[in-house]
């Protein structure tokens, strides 16, 4: 049943589109035309019973309908459009005179009102106007009247001219005019009540259409200049001031917005250029909206304070623009020569507003920092990656020196310094780190941000030169794992100290000179100046003193690679023990007295490396004493704090007898004749010592012997030593005149020395 119900419907409907079909456009569309067109029951009647497929086939009906409707509405409007365009200009014209004739309506009620309110007055007055016939007070209310009544139609007439002639200056005039006459005549009772509230409404209204035309006026984008600032200050003059401030500053912000589309379509990169370009747009149009908010509203606290959030509004904006299409890719890409031009732009721009009492620098600081220490993060990186890259490939030899800034980068800073060619790259990169940085760490209030980060670099490269040294790649201890070029010889190895040691003391320094703070730099204020320089000292002191302490690092980790390897053999056996003076008293022949062969070896060493230093440290003889100090020190204080070298010595098996304790004693003194005499030894090395041959003759005096019956002089002991440097550095000669006793035993002792 349904399904016979659904194909007669379906057909009905097939049956009406054929029928419609052979219709007039004109025709087909007169259902629509009739006023009783009712288009929820046109559909339900053409729905009610349609399936999904009735339902497309009369939307696409309507749809063709709606085309060819429209069509034909453009066909009606190309051929009738002269007599539309005719019309339209009779119908203005009709528009103005109804509205003309409206006023004179309007004016002439409320004079017929004044007339018959003034007769009312009259009557009531008559009884009391003793001395003025009813005729004399006629005339005069007449003529007052009449005076009052057409000034008031003209006052009308000529105010509807003047505002829609938009006469702004004039139209105020005569505004204040009918405010005047109105206040005059409730005063003197010259108009009618009715009449008087008649013009006080017609005044209000003329001022809201007059206001509203002015915020009209403003809001245009047209409307720049001075003709902004007048129809800003003629709307605060009717007295919406609030209204008038809130405009102007939409009016700058509709420019701002739309010059920012102009910059953004005209600019195929966002880089440098553009930044200055918007920057200077963006605060050269806070700076003007400004200076004619005050020449505006003055200093009001409410309209500065709507100006302020405002600035801030539109610099956040900025800093958002900026960074989303300049800071963000730069910072990235570790540009941060890039980041620090804009920032320096900005916070210039920036600067200019200050003395207009806006302080924008905050702004711009909290949405640019994340970004620039991203920048610095990424730029101390690659400093680091590259330095690792250089060290791989560096021979330690000292060919290369360190050049100025990017301005002058191939002239010589300091021509009597040499770097290797890691340490003369590392310096370049971290000058010009400096360079940028430097500007963005003092603009940002960084707390020294970008001088942390080149002490973590320095770190980096110092870890990197430990790890050039022979032994310590394998070293559990060492937390760098990279692959560096080992420096073989001792020449290498102190290259690498030379290396750490004029970036630490002077290049570094020098190039951080240009971020560190510089109180005292503004001629202007110059006792200010040095009183900050003064407190900013002690940071500076300390930042020094930290790169300082990695210098020591490396050379700590010199001293004692050089000491391991005296002390220990390559296949880790120890070879200063105290076998060596235990097993001495084991034989029965008198010993040849002259150093143990391991503190020969010392003594070879530090003089090779004193000669190595003394051409490499030229000007820094101070670090080159304090290395060989540290270098003796280190092996001394190997022997007095090895429990093992003093239990066997003190309660082994054999212990310690009176030739093992002469031995002992000639080894000590003879670094002490040797230390003096280069000048490296210092008061805790001379006292580590004293105390070591203290414990050496109590160990002795342990076993029941008096090592003092059997230990010659202190002279004797000194003599042998200074025989013994002689003969070791090739400067000995005894067979001369004035030659020692034969007897001696340091002459035969070096004697036997010589003849092996």
């Amino acid at each position: 049943m349904e399904a016979r119900a659904r194909g007669s419907m379906s057909s009905s409907i097939g049956d009406s589109a054929e029928l419609e079909a052979n219709l007039t456009l004109s025709d087909r569309l007169k259902v629509f035309k009739g006023s009783t067109f009712d288009p929820e029951a046109y559909v339900t009647s053409k729905c009610q019973h349609m399936n999904e497929k009735e339902t497309k086939h009369l939307t696409s009906y309507l749809v063709e309908l709606k085309k060819a409707s429209a069509e034909e509405m453009r066909k009606s409007v190309y051929a009738n459009y002269a007599a539309f365009i005719r019309t339209s200009k009779e119908i203005s014209a009709l528009e103005g005179q109804l509205l003309s004739m409206r006023n004179l309506l309007s004016a002439q009620a409320a004079l017929v009102h004044g007339l018959a309110d003034g007769v009312h007055i009259s009557s009531l007055c008559a009884d009391d106007a003793d001395d003025l016939t009813d005729q004399d007070l006629y005339d005069m209310d007449n003529k007052q009247l009449s005076k009052i009544e057409t000034w008031v139609v003209e006052f009308f007439d000529r105010l509807e001219v003047l505002l829609a002639e938009k006469r702004v200056d004039e139209s105020m005039a005569a505004l204040e005019e009918g405010r005047r006459v109105a206040m005059e005549a409730q005063e003197q009772r010259t108009l009618s009540p009715s009449t008087l509230f008649s013009l006080n409404n017609e005044i209000k209204a003329k001022r809201q259409e007059l206001a509203d035309q002015l915020a009209e006026a403003i809001s245009q984008p047209s409307t720049r200049g001075g003709e902004l600032r007048s129809a800003v200050l003629a709307l605060k003059k009717l007295g919406d001031g609030s209204r008038a401030h809130t405009l102007l500053l939409r009016s700058y912000e509709r420019r701002l917005q739309a010059n920012i589309q102009s910059l953004r379509a005209s600019n195929t990169s966002y880089g440098v250029a553009f930044a200055a370009a918007l920057s200077q747009l963006v605060f050269s149009t806070i700076a003007q909206a400004a200076s004619d908010s005050q020449a505006v509203v003055g200093e009001d606290p409410s309209y500065s304070s709507e100006l302020v959030t405002w600035a801030v509004k539109q610099a956040e904006s900025f800093a958002l623009l900026l960074k989303r299409h300049t800071l963000a890719s730069s910072a990235a890409a570790g540009s941060l020569r890039v980041t620090a031009e804009c920032i320096q732009l900005c916070a210039s721009h920036c600067s200019s507003l200050e003395s207009r009492g806006l302080a924008l620098s905050p702004v711009l600081l909290k949405h640019f920092r994340p970004g620039v220490e991203q920048a610095l993060t990424g730029n101390l990186k690659r400093i680091e990656q590259s330095s690792a890259a250089l060290a791989a490939s560096d021979d330690w030899s000292l060919a290369y020196t360190p050049t100025g800034s990017r301005a002058s980068s191939t002239t010589p800073i300091a021509p009597h310094l040499k770097l290797s060619i890691s340490a003369q790259r590392f310096n370049s990169m971290v000058q010009e780190f400096l360079e940028d940085a430097g500007p963005l760490d003092e603009a940002l209030q960084l707390d020294g941000v970008a001088l942390d980060g080149v002490l973590q670099v320095f770190n980096a490269y110092v870890d990197l030169l430990i790890n050039a040294l022979p032994g310590s790649a394998e070293n559990e201890e060492n937390p760098v794992h990279r692959i560096v070029r080992i420096a073989e010889t001792e020449s290498q190895q102190t290259a690498l100290l030379v290396n750490a040691l004029l970036l630490a003391d002077e290049l570094i320094p020098r190039s951080a000179s240009r971020i560190l703070p510089q109180g005292g730099t503004n001629q202007s204020t110059p006792r200010r100046g040095a009183s900050s320089d003064r407190q900013n000292r002690p940071e500076q002191r300390e930042w020094k003193k930290k790169l300082q302490r990695s210098v020591d690092r490396l050379r700590d980790s010199f001293c004692r690679q050089h000491a391991l390897e005296l002390i220990f053999t390559e296949e880790g056996e120890v070879r200063l023990s105290s076998e060596i003076y235990i097993l001495m008293d084991e034989t029965t022949e008198e010993p040849e007295w002259f150093p143990s062969p391991i503190f020969q070896e010392l003594f070879a060493k530090l003089t090779r490396i004193a000669m190595i230093v003394s051409d490499m440290f030229v000007g820094r003889e101070r670090f080159a004493t304090i290395l060989l100090m540290r270098l003796t020190e280190t092996v001394i204080l190997w022997i007095s704090d090895d429990q093992s070298f003093w239990e066997e010595m003190e309660t082994g098996d054999k212990p310690l007898g009176p030739l093992g304790l002469q031995q002992f004693y000639l080894d000590m003194e003879f670094v002490m004749i040797f230390a003096s005499q280069g000048r490296y030894l210092s008061r805790n090395l001379h006292q580590v010592i004293k105390n070591i041959i203290a414990r050496a003759i109590e160990a002795v005096s342990a076993t029941g012997l008096d090592p003092y019956t059997t230990l010659p002089e202190e002279e004797w002991f000194a003599e042998v030593a200074q025989i013994a440097i002689k003969m070791l550095t090739g400067k000995g000669n005894f067979g001369g005149h004035g030659e020692r006793d034969v007897t001696s035993p340091s002459v035969s002792s070096a004697k036997s020395y010589t003849s092996n």
